[in-house]
Parts: C-alpha cells; structure tokens; sequence
C-alpha cells in the first residue's frame, strides 16, 4: 500500500471521533444560550449540558485513539476500538509527569513540561494507528488449546497492553522532542496570524478531491499541534500566546467557512443554473437547489463542487482561492464563529451565544458580498472560457443527468429504492464483488478499495446518485453519494454477505445512437434496450417453463430493482393485459415484444400494477408503460424475474444477447435482434 493510500486510511479514521462533535456542539451551544454570561454557573440546566459537552472535549485524545483504532480496523469490530483504549491508557500513564520522574528517579518539578501535555491528540492518533495494525494482524492468531480462550480478538488488547510499555519506553525520551517540535510549527501557524487561516483555507478545498483535507484538519482543529481551534472554542477557552489570552485567535481557522459553505456555493450553484442552456435550465435547478440548500443549512458543499470539480478544475481553483480570502478576512477583522460539524446555518446558530463569538452576525454580511462574488466570478469564467459546467453541453442525457452528474434525489423520489438495492448498484458500479476488496465512508463519500480501478463504471454510478467519482490511484476509489455515505456502506458490506454481485454493463448509447447503429449494420433490424433497472437473469433461468424453454419466444429476463416499466423500443402498445402484469408492443418493422412482469403474477389480480398508457398507444423507446409496486409484488409474487422477449422470432434468424450484470432502464441494451 502507498503512503497516499495509508494516509487516505487514516484520514477517513479521524472521521469517526470527529464525528462526536456534534453532540458536543449542540449540548454546550444550547448551554450557552441559556447562560451565556454565566457560562452554567448562573443556571443549573445550562451547567449541565455546557459540562456535558465537555466530557466529549476535555477527552479527545482518548477519541481519537479509540475511533482510529477501530476506524482503521479491518472489520470494524469493538475488540479493536477497546484495544485503542487500552493501548492509551497504558501510555498516558506510563508517560504522565509522576510516573516519568519515579522511573527516571527525578523529582516532579524536574520532569519536561511536556509530559504534562500527554493526553494530546498526536498521541491518540499515534496508538490508534498502532493500535489497528496489531488488530489486523493478529486478532485472527490461534493459541494452544489451553489458552484458547485468549486466541482471536482477546489476544489483541493483551498483547497491545505490552507492545505499549515499549512505545511509552521510546516516548519517555523523544516526547519533548516532539511536543517541542509540534508547538513550534503550531506556533509559526500562529504567527502568521490572519496569512496562516488564509493558506490553511486555500489548501483544505483543494485536497478534497483525494480525500487527506481531514489530515490537515487535524493540524489547525485538534490538539495536534497546540492550535485545537475547535475544541478550544467549544469549550469557551480562549487561545494563550506567552501567558496571556488573546482574542480573536480562537475560532480563527473556522469562522472564515461560514460565508463560503453558506452564501459562496449557493451563489456558484445559481451562475451554474444561469449558464446552463434553457432547455437543460429545468433539470439542473433541481440539482443546484438541493445542493445549495444543503451546503447553506448544514455546510455540506460536495455536492455542488463535484459538479465543477472535474469538468471545470479552474473554477475550483477560483473556489479555493476565494476560501482562503475568507478566512483571511474573517481572522483579520475578528468576526469570530465556530462550528462542531461544518459551517452551515444550524452551526452558527448554535454557536452566536459562546463566549468567544465575537461580531459573528458579520459573517453574514461577508457572505453576502461573497455571495454576489461567487456569482459574478464564475458566471463570467463560465461564459468567457466556455467551460461545459452542468447543463451546457448540447443536449441533456435522457436519464435525468446534467453532464454526468445524476441529480442525487431523483431516484430515491421518483422510484423509492431501497438502501439495499442501491447498495447492490453501487457494488456493480464498481466492478462487481470480485473487484471490491474493502469498504468504508466517512461523511459524504464513500471510500472503496478494489483490484482495479479502471473496472468503475463512472456514468453507472452518476445514475445511481452520486455526484462524482474520483480514482486515486489503481486500487482506491472515492465516490460522492451525500450524507448517506455510512448508510450505503453497511447495506454495501450486508449485500456482499448474501453472495456475489455482477459488475455494470457500460452505458449504451443513446436511442438515437441505437437506431444509427441498426441502419448502418444491415442484420440488425432492431435493438431493445432495459425496460427497467435489475440484474440480467438468462432466459433458461427463468422459473417457468414455457418461458425458459424458449416455446414463447427468445430474449433475455431481469430481475426488476426499480418500479418504472418502460418501452424497450418505439411502436404501438397492441395489448395491456387485464391485471396489468404484461403487455405487448409491435414495433414499425414487425417484431413483437412482450414484457412479462414476474412469473404467475397474473394470479395477483391486478394488485401491485398500475397502467400508465391504454391499449393502441404510439410510444417511442423509454415511454413510462407501466408502475410497480415492488414491496407489494416481492412479497406476493412467485417470482419477480421477468422476461423481454420477441414473440414471433421465427421470423428473425436469431437474437444476440448484449446484456449482462445489472442494467439502467432506457440505457443498457439489452439484445439486438439479427435478421
């Protein structure tokens, strides 16, 4: 494994401490609201959440230990989050001023000032890593039947508790040296004063796109490095430079976000809608407003960035740019806010009554200016360099993407998809079981390991819902799914359990590009494509013997995994059978399809079908024929796999199956018919 690789690894790791902030956000945001002068001192309730918030605060290296621990771990098991745990506490106290001087025979005062700053987030990172290697490696370890009692998992935090004597034996040495070291560069951070959170904003948007912007976070957030912005100002603490409390430091390298996350990016979405051209304006209002939405309430941007991230990378320079002058406006005039999650609305509300927010309600006016600055910026470097943002390429995709980029929310409005079986989409996004090696999320992106990157399917996954897809080396890819990330990657890892899944048949063309390719290949006279998204199931699988043995007529079946049946090619409905299970279609040149919903699902009566269009209707391909009920009809049916079929292939010499793994309604082609 690279070290761009092992660094991503910890990176998404972090994520799972940081991921207790918001808890201690809102219970010591909403303390101070009640108390904001008293600080709890004034008002039981507020002392209350204000010092429940702080248990989380004052104990983050111990976090930090145990979430990398047991996010870097193999199968996400508590044994490996307990051997974090152990393996801090055995090195806090070893290495703790008292213990230090006993053993090295000094008195108290005589022991380096260091020590007394061991329970430091750079040591809950360092045995945390430590702490997930010796997990991985020998949590599967056999012992002899007389100790088996100890093999496997139990081994692990026996024998960390021991591996940890030795690092505290190495750290009682070089500690000082380190701790030295941190507090310097923490220091040169510091000196640069408002110049440091400006850089520092600079390079958090641009190491999004390979994921480590959590690593740098790490160093001007937490204790890494004595700057803990985060911590500090959730706690009310402001920072000390040489003895004395200097305000306005704290929250520095935060408050800057605040009028990007909130007011920037919705001003980008809203140049990105006015540059889309008018017949695409539609389609990419409802992406951008989502996004804008998301990014202005909760300060989740990913969404709006991937749409420009890739196609137009100099409008993502413009954007981290412009994030650095934020936060070197915001660090030069003191307008002070802080968040425990990221910098959305909901953040500063939270955090308008503690006591280090200062002038907070300018970063509102910021915003605004920042607002109209986004706007103007990117709508002319739109314009000017012609950049082929969302919407202005020539003709929308007929599945409801905007340039690749699949609008998050239509799937799960439009067809209600289960987690379950988008989860199975996105495996086969990515090649399938056999290329997916490892699993894991952090917030908004899911973080995967395979053999071979080449084999993801990009426009597949963009189908599902994701906003973009990022390959950073041969064996790791990220993928942009929103605030659903750790759900995905459960159902993703449940699914897996189940047995294998094929990977995506790449996009086929378009109709239009079907119907050129038929006209230019004289044995082809027809090509159908997926009436509705599923997995391809061969004809002589299907549980029915007038179908599998061919007496009906050939094609392919597919298990159904959306509720919209629509027209494999254009022609004329010629039969929609009374329960609504099946239909028939004739197309110009004379082949008859039949598109058979489930098996024996004629015995449902009707239940779980609605006709969309009546018998004797013109369709063109893609044309909605009819609506499932799928939990109703998977619970019910004898079978939901489901045959597309030409009836009359005596007519044709034969058909040639195009289709494998799982398919995308009106894109996957699905056979072409030979004559």
């Amino acid at each position: 494994m690279g070290i761009l690789n092992y660094l991503q690894r910890i990176g998404r790791a972090l994520m799972v401490p940081v991921a207790t902030l918001p808890a201690a956000a809102i219970l010591m945001g909403v303390g101070y609201w009640i108390d904001p002068t008293g600080w709890g001192a004034d008002n039981v309730v507020a002392a209350f959440l204000i010092k429940s918030g702080a248990a989380i605060i004052d104990n983050m290296s111990m976090l930090f230990a145990i979430g990398i621990a047991y996010g870097m771990s193999k199968d996400k098991d508590g044994a490996a989050a307990l051997t974090g745990f152990v393996s801090f506490m055995v090195v806090t106290t070893l290495c703790s001023t008292a213990t230090v001087g006993m053993i090295q025979g000094i008195p108290p005062e005589a022991v380096p000032a260091a020590f007394s700053k061991i329970n430091n987030q750079f040591i809950g990172i360092l045995v945390g890593v430590i702490s997930a290697e010796l997990y991985n490696r020998y949590s599967g370890v056999e012992l002899p039947m007389a100790l088996s009692f100890f093999s496997g998992r139990r081994l692990v935090p026996i024998l960390a508790s021991f591996v940890m004597i030795l690092v505290a034996a190495v750290l009682m040495y070089v500690w000082p040296v380190i701790y030295d070291a941190l507090v310097s560069f923490g220091k040169s951070i510091k000196d640069l004063g408002a110049w440091g959170a400006g850089i520092y904003g600079f390079f958090n948007r641009l190491l999004i796109p390979v994921g480590l912007h959590h690593a740098l976070n790490s160093v001007f957030w937490f204790n890494v490095a004595d700057i803990n912005d985060i911590p500090n100002f959730l706690a009310g603490q402001q920072s000390i430079d040489a003895g004395t409390a200097v305000a306005g430091i704290t929250g520095r390298y935060q408050a800057g976000f605040f009028p990007i996350m909130m007011f920037g990016i919705p001003g980008a979405a809203l140049a990105i809608y006015h540059c889309a051209k008018p017949e695409n304006k539609a389609k990419v209002a409802g992406i951008m407003i989502a996004g804008a939405f998301a990014a202005f309430f909760t300060g989740i941007t990913e969404p709006i960035e991937f749409s420009f991230m890739f196609v137009a990378p100099v409008l993502y320079v413009i954007h981290a740019f412009l994030t650095g002058i934020s936060l070197f406006i915001a660090a030069t005039m003191q307008w002070i806010s802080g968040f425990g999650f990221s910098a959305g609305l909901v953040d500063m509300a939270l955090s308008s009554r503690n006591p280090l927010a200062t002038n907070w309600y300018m970063l509102i006016l910021q915003g605004l200016v920042f607002f109209a600055l986004y706007y103007v910026v990117f709508r002319f470097v739109i314009t000017k360099f012609n950049l082929l943002t969302p919407g202005r390429e020539a003709a929308m995709a007929t599945n409801d993407t905007v340039d690749g980029y699949s609008e998050n929310v239509s799937s799960n409005k439009d067809e209600k998809k289960s987690i379950s079986s988008e989860a199975r989409q996105y495996i086969a996004a990515v090649g399938g079981s056999d290329n997916l090696t490892g699993i894991d999320a952090c917030i908004t992106r899911l973080r995967l390991t395979v053999k071979d990157s080449a084999q993801v399917n990009d426009a597949y996954a963009k189908n599902i819902g994701a906003s973009g897809v990022i390959r950073l080396n041969k064996e790791s890819v990220q993928v942009i799914v929103g605030t659903r990330a750790e759900l995905i990657a459960n159902a993703m890892r449940d699914v897996l359990k189940e047995g294998p899944v094929a990977p995506a048949q790449a996009a086929a063309a378009a109709p239009e590009a079907v119907k050129a390719k038929a006209q230019s290949d004289g044995n082809v006279v027809l090509t159908l494509v997926a009436p509705f998204d599923g997995e391809v199931v061969d004809l002589s699988a299907v549980p029915d013997e007038a179908f599998a043995s061919r007496v009906v007529g050939d094609g392919i079946a597919i298990k159904p995994e959306s509720d919209t049946v629509y027209a494999p090619a254009a022609g004329t409905v010629v039969k929609i059978f009374d329960t609504n299970h099946a239909f028939c279609l004739e197309t110009d040149n004379g082949a008859e399809i039949i598109v058979h919903m489930g098996i024996d699902t004629v015995n449902l009566n009707g239940n779980g079908f609605t006709r969309l269009i009546e018998e004797g209707a013109q369709v063109a391909a893609g044309d909605a024929v009819l609506k499932l009920d799928l939990a109703y009809l998977n619970e019910h049916a004898k079978s939901m796999i489901s045959p597309v079929i030409i009836s009359n292939i005596d007519d044709y010499d034969r058909v040639e199956i195009v289709a494998k793994g799982l398919v995308k309604a009106n894109e996957s082609e699905l056979y072409h018919v030979i004559k």
